[in-house]
């Protein structure tokens, strides 16, 4: 049977959570006092928010954590039955630990309808005494406000590429295997401090057994940071045919759909040094192709039409 490296290598104490220092240092001092509020973990997915919850009730309540911990995905019940039915039951259960309370875990709680965040609010009132909330989701501006002002907003970054690289060393040599300092690269460029993506992509390409970057490029759909810079120059140095042949390769050949090259192209720009007036057009036209191809404008036109401003915007500054 083959693990999933996600599961396998999810972190069993706080000290194991990558990137996050500041968040589990104020998490281990609840732990040590055996004290807890109600929590919002805010931040993009694949920063340890899940694994952050779990690992902080495994310390709290040791062995018998699962008795004293519920977790719910609110993606998939967003209504105000879960709250009147699975979260209520669950609160209205004595605790079984000395600590004198459990945690009741909501992931992805910013796709609670606003009616289901309010009974939520007054279910909180209610049981306060005897159970915590931690809330995960990506924006906290979409916790009604009397949710928010009851916890402490803790916000996750996304994993920086040196720490994620540490991580992964360590994966590797548990896996008994090696990959090349441009394979690296590749993983921590196309994960963008998504560290569940960088694992899935790095059990991956092991399966494989090509752990070369093209090969992980090629997996993850993505085409390769200095394909995105090569576009870009030959867009602002008014190359207009040759960077329309690249834009058609990387379309047809490789597979990449209108929005995969704008953002490939953004993440090179905020990278280069560009005199700062001519980035600021740059993204500016960036943005409304994306704009444009998000409303039902034509992919291929778009592109065009963005590869033309950038030679236009070249111009200027030459």
């Amino acid at each position: 049977m083959i693990d999933i490296w996600i599961e396998k290598y999810r972190p069993k104490k706080l000290s194991e959570i990558v990137g996050q220092e500041d968040n589990i240092r104020k998490l281990q001092s609840f732990v040590n006092h055996k004290e807890l509020p109600h929590l919002i973990f805010s931040g993009p997915a694949g920063t340890g928010k899940t694994s952050t919850a779990l690992v902080l009730a495994i310390e709290l309540f040791g062995e018998n954590w699962k008795e004293n911990f519920l977790e719910l995905n609110a993606s998939n019940e967003r209504g105000i039955d879960i709250i009147r039915e699975n979260v209520k039951d669950f609160a209205r259960i004595m605790p079984s630990n000395p600590l004198g309370f459990k945690i009741i875990f909501l992931d992805e709680a910013d796709q609670l309808t606003p009616e289901a965040q309010a009974a939520l609010r007054r279910t909180m009132e209610m049981y306060s005494s005897t159970t915590r909330f931690v809330f995960s989701c990506n924006y906290s501006s979409q916790i009604i406000l009397p949710i928010q002002s009851r916890t402490v907003v803790m916000r996750f970054k996304p994993i920086k590429p040196e720490e994620m690289k540490k991580r992964i060393r360590i994966i590797t040599k548990a896996e008994n295997f090696e990959i090349n300092d441009d394979a690296m690269e590749a993983i921590t460029d196309i994960a963008e401090g998504d560290m569940r993506k960088a694992l899935n992509i790095l059990q991956t390409i092991k399966s494989s057994g090509d752990l070369t970057a093209s090969k992980i490029y090629e997996i993850s759909g993505m085409a390769n940071s200095s394909q995105f810079k090569s576009l870009l120059s030959k867009a602002i140095g008014g190359l207009f045919e040759d960077a329309r042949d690249m834009l058609d390769g990387l379309m047809i050949e490789q597979g990449l759909s209108g929005m995969d090259i704008i953002r490939g192209v953004h993440s090179v720009v905020r990278k280069e040094l560009i005199p700062p007036k001519q980035k600021l057009q740059v993204i500016m036209a960036l943005g409304e192709a994306e704009f444009r191809i998000v409303e039902g404008s034509t992919d291929l036109i778009q592109l065009d039409a963005m590869i033309a401003k950038l030679a236009y915007i070249g111009q200027e500054f030459n």
